[in-house]
């Protein structure tokens, strides 16, 4: 009997396009590690990286946002690469968006839109779906000029269309409809998970927060010995799991979090406002960085940037180097008396700067390999201990007895 034929699923492939200013901060090295990550993002969306295209110009072109030259010079690599998708590293205008394309004819994504669609792909539960679908909406209704999107009339027909109305107008006030209505479901939604929030009690609350992929949810699988699902891909979480957990003899409620990343869209952090509100109603913020990646203080910065935004008082916190199993660098020889390079500091130079900081605690593990997890758990106790006594003074007497 012969072998059925196996249909491979065919893969889009794609170009980057990312710009230095001249005058900007973004160096040329930031650039390349930009486009890392936008290589990142793209086969997390299920497609290849083929070539990257860079520029450095004073500022983007309001037009075409790389000049003519380089537009040129991307066209005819497209025409003789069988390229399907240019993206992006910013978010473009409708205008530029619709002269690129007109000149490619090739599908053209920007940062913005490629995130949306992985988190479209990764909404599983109708809470995170309404929110995806809300963010891509406020991000279609001002690109929708040059467009006929065909969308389902969910409205329309006889009757229904003013006079002298355009496909494009009509296209408009469906999808103003849609995000109406998608608003006052989340809305709905949002009530629900308040009163979700308010049924749990006082029990002392954590969050975990960071960077999306630097293991925060191998973390809550390690700690909680729950099944949350952990990929190494961006946003491999979208929907906020809460799972209670005792340390020694205090119960809490640990939250596994979306990761964050630089240049977030904003319709998205609207969007997932009652995803968020479990980070800024936590008590404690355990924030999970990846020690492993090259970028990391970057990250770092892009975390508590996003979540200074969230959070105006100030929380007991926690940071936890995660991945210490994959830090590697680079020694330096006796005779080289070029300046230390980040990739030469071994993993004991920066236990001792965080360590020194002081502000903030800091512990350094490896969720994948188990590595140091009692003293992370002996350090949170006491973190959750603080606050737990404090509202529950009688139920920490009888602990203690119990103890005794």
């Amino acid at each position: 009997m012969a072998k059925p034929i196996e249909v491979k699923e065919y893969v889009e492939r794609a170009i980057l396009v990312g710009i230095h200013e001249k005058l900007g901060d973004v160096t040329t090295y930031q650039l390349e590690e930009y486009l890392d990550e936008l290589a990142f993002l793209v086969m997390t969306a299920g497609a290849e990286t083929v070539k990257r295209f860079t520029q450095s110009v004073e500022k983007p072109n309001p037009k075409t946002f790389v000049g003519t030259g380089k537009l040129d010079e991307i066209k005819q690599y497209v025409l003789s690469n069988n390229i399907d998708m240019v993206v992006f590293d910013d978010e473009l205008s409708p205008s530029q968006m619709r002269n690129i394309e007109r000149e490619l004819e090739v599908k053209i994504l920007d940062r913005t839109n490629l995130i949306l669609d992985i988190f479209a792909k990764r909404a599983q539960t109708a809470h995170a779906k309404t929110q995806v679908e809300l963010a891509q909406y406020q991000y279609l209704l001002p690109r929708l000029t040059g467009m006929w999107t065909h969308l389902e009339r969910q409205r329309g027909g006889i009757g229904m269309r003013g006079p002298g109305e355009t496909e494009i107008e009509t296209d408009r006030r469906i999808i103003r409809d849609k995000i109406a209505r998608l608003k006052d479901q989340l809305s709905k939604i949002d009530r629900q998970m308040a009163t979700q929030r308010k049924n749990r009690g006082k029990l002392v609350r954590a969050a975990l927060v960071g960077y999306t992929n630097v293991g925060k949810s191998t973390m809550m699988n390690l700690l909680s010995k729950s099944d949350v699902f952990a990929e190494n891909k961006l946003f491999a979480t979208l929907d906020t799991t809460v799972r209670k957990m005792v340390i020694k003899n205090i119960p809490f409620l640990l939250t596994d979090t979306v990761g964050f990343i630089r240049k977030l869209p904003h319709h998205l952090v609207e969007s997932f406002k009652s995803t968020l509100d479990e980070v800024r109603e936590a008590d404690i913020i355990i924030h999970v960085v990846d020690i492993s990646h090259q970028n990391f203080e970057e990250q770092i910065d892009v975390v508590n940037e996003t979540l200074a935004e969230l959070i105006k008082t100030e929380k007991p916190s926690l940071m936890v180097f995660n991945k210490v199993d994959a830090f590697s660098y680079v020694q330096k020889e006796e005779d080289d008396l070029s300046p230390m390079q980040r990739e030469n500091y071994d993993i004991d130079y920066f236990k001792e700067m965080w360590l020194n900081k002081g502000n903030v605690q800091s512990v350094f593990i490896s969720a994948k390999d188990k590595l140091n997890i009692e003293e992370f758990k002996d350090v949170l106790y006491d973190m959750v201990m603080e606050i737990h006594s404090a509202r529950f003074p009688f139920n920490d007497f009888l602990y203690q007895e119990h103890e005794g």
